[in-house]
């Protein structure tokens, strides 16, 4: 949904006397980051907690890199076809990234990914798809992580603009 849309639902919303919307659930992580262009300014404008969906995208944010589906669920996964199978030369960088940081501070990649999310001040709690006991651990843990200013920008430097995944506007 582009910000516009949202705000013309909120518009009509106040016009009529409806209850509004206290939240939007988007897609945003490391990997697409689009959000920030305008939905999450709006959000945070319009006093809206932020609860992204697929934190870790689709699980290639918690391990390093590969050409092949890493797991059975990527093997299978359709949605993630649509989402990534055009972005490969613009997300394995951030991927890599993410691992060397991970890395460097004896922690499972998913916990930086998770903290950097964490740290942007418009989200108020991502919907984590836990499938696994230590998935659930990483994303608690995640929590305590602090990146420093430098480290934000290592994850974040990388990043190149994305079009909008099939079937998003």
């Amino acid at each position: 949904m582009f910000a516009w849309q949202f705000m013309k639902a909120i518009g009509l919303q106040r016009a009529n006397g409806w209850t509004t919307f206290v939240s939007m659930q988007n897609y945003y992580n490391l990997l697409y980051r689009e959000e920030e262009r305008e939905m999450l300014r709006l959000c945070q404008a319009e006093g809206l907690g932020v609860t992204p969906w697929s934190p870790l995208a689709r699980g290639r944010l918690a391990r390093p890199w590969s050409k092949e589906p890493a797991t059975s669920r990527a093997q299978s996964d359709s949605f993630a076809q649509k989402l990534y199978s055009q972005t490969v030369d613009l997300d394995k960088p951030v991927i890599d990234r993410v691992n060397e940081l991970a890395k460097k501070r004896g922690l499972a990649p998913a916990r930086i990914a998770l903290a950097w999310l964490l740290q942007q001040p418009v989200v108020t709690s991502p919907i984590v798809g836990a499938t696994k006991p230590h998935h659930l651990e990483d994303a608690v843990a995640a929590l305590s992580e602090k990146l420093s200013p430098e480290e934000m920008v290592q994850l974040e430097e990388l990043y190149q603009p994305h079009t909008a995944p099939v079937g998003f506007a």
